[in-house]
């Protein structure tokens, strides 16, 4: 694991590795009682839908996690805080969230995770955190920063929790 001022970055070696990531943004969730706007980017099959599974299932989801391709939206209301996962990698123009009243869903203790967060720029709000997946090696490389404070103080917390000997 490496770590600078305002970036973390770890090695999931395994899709296992990829859930407990997000697992750990869960529980630090759940402690912060504060909303939370959790970006995801990285090329297809690079992890974000297991990520996004990992943070649904450390809030106490049991069932499935699917991404919200063609409905660009999967409500997740019963947990505490609700969650919502976006998928915005089908949407043809940014504006299409102003429709579907986008800015209701970053109220309150609210957690978004949005994958492909670049088809809703000047839209989307700025993201407590930042997740980066790539290909490294057999596994995948998580590079997580974070542009306001609210992720920033999460973000050493993340560190301390990864598992010893995972980081590079």
């Amino acid at each position: 694991m490496k770590v600078a001022a305002d970036e973390l970055r770890l090695f999931l070696k395994d899709e296992q590795d990829t859930e407990q990531l997000g697992r750990i943004l869960a529980g630090l969730v759940n402690e912060s009682c504060q909303g939370l706007v959790v970006f995801l980017e990285g090329d297809l099959g690079m992890g974000k839908t297991t990520l996004s599974r990992g943070i649904m299932r450390g809030l106490g989801h049991g069932g499935a996690v699917k991404s919200p391709t063609y409905t660009i939206v999967e409500p997740y209301e019963h947990l505490d805080p609700p969650a919502y996962h976006f998928d915005l990698y089908r949407l043809g123009d940014p504006e299409e969230l102003e429709y579907m009243g986008i800015r209701d869903y970053f109220q309150g203790r609210n957690l978004c995770v949005i994958e492909w967060p670049g088809r809703g720029l000047g839209v989307l709000p700025e993201p407590d955190l930042l997740v980066s997946l790539g290909k490294e090696g057999d596994g995948r490389r998580a590079r997580v920063s974070a542009p306001t404070s609210r992720g920033g103080s999460l973000l050493a917390r993340i560190g301390e929790q990864w598992p010893p000997g995972q980081g590079y």
